[in-house]
């Protein structure tokens, strides 16, 4: 019923930066809230792994691997979060997902809770 749509994925070199985008939108009839947006990553052969989450009143939560270097931010009236990532290294290489979490409803539906997915975008760091 929610929907995330990521951009801003790429190659880039080592100390490079890249700025990840991603925006929520509802099927048609559907209102929704959001109570925190985070970005995840998927390197290769290795688990999904927590990069970055804003919560509805602002408050951030980083990997320690990505502090200093990573900003997560967000866009109330747009629904959507950025992840501004800068002195990229090789490791940061992966798949980058968005994640949303919160409540929809319609005219004809109660108020239901949902946990969403973007489709991922590859981010790699080479030279």
């Amino acid at each position: 019923q929610v929907h995330l749509v990521e951009s801003g994925g790429g190659l880039v070199q080592p100390g490079g930066s890249l700025r990840l985008s991603c925006a929520a939108s509802g099927a048609s009839g559907i209102i929704f809230s959001i109570d925190s947006m985070g970005w995840y990553r998927q390197p290769p052969g290795k688990e999904r792994e927590l990069v970055a989450i804003i919560t509805k009143r602002g408050g951030t939560n980083y990997r320690d691997s990505v502090k200093g270097r990573f900003t997560i931010s967000k866009d109330n009236a747009e629904n959507t979060v950025y992840l501004q990532m800068n002195s990229l290294k090789p490791e940061d290489s992966a798949v980058y997902y968005c994640n949303a979490d919160g409540t929809y409803a319609s005219l004809i539906s109660k108020s239901s809770p949902f946990d969403c997915w973007g489709q991922g975008t590859q981010v790699t760091v080479s030279s």
